[in-house]
């Protein structure tokens, strides 16, 4: 299948939130298998159906860097967080804009698995992070949302002369 466009901010369809997934059909695993695709192919480390205009509650990541480690999240829900830190991040969906935010360097998650089967999981460090951020994909925010205020208005200010210069 042609790899699904992302979506690039200021789409407002990355402002939707996503509904959550209940039923397991075919239409889930291809979502999945076209997430992990642009996952890959654009070599990030983690993707939400959001991004690439779908929307259910779905994210993978792989922090591998080779492709042997993806992870699918359904529906995920954060049961407990933990060791806040200041973490740079960026996003596909927010091109070459890179950002300080503070998320839990420690998570546990409660899921479902791309067969519908449940899962909990302790994540840490990058793993915590990256599903943080995906997961605010499923929410409508970005992560810009998150910078410093005097960040958020020099990225908005940008963003508005590109803009006008288009």
């Amino acid at each position: 299948m042609a790899q699904r466009p992302i979506l690039e901010y200021p789409d407002p369809r990355l402002r939707m939130r996503a509904d959550l997934v209940t039923v397991f059909d075919a239409s889930v695993a291809e979502l999945v298998d076209d997430l992990l695709e642009a996952l890959y192919a654009t070599r990030a480390i983690g993707l939400s159906a959001p991004q690439v205009n779908d929307r259910r509650r779905v994210l993978v990541a792989d922090l591998s860097g080779d492709g042997s480690a993806p992870r699918v999240y359904v529906n995920p829900e954060i049961l407990s967080s933990t060791m806040p830190g200041i973490v740079e991040e960026s996003c596909l969906s927010v091109p070459g804009v890179v950002g300080n935010v503070v998320r839990s360097t420690r998570v546990r998650v409660r899921a479902l698995d791309r067969f519908g089967q449940p899962f909990e999981r302790d994540l840490e460090g990058m793993d915590a992070v990256c599903l943080q951020h995906e997961m605010d994909h499923l929410e409508g925010k970005l992560f810009v949302d998150r910078l410093s205020p005097i960040r958020r208005l020099l990225f908005r200010a940008a963003g508005k002369s590109r803009r006008r210069a288009v």
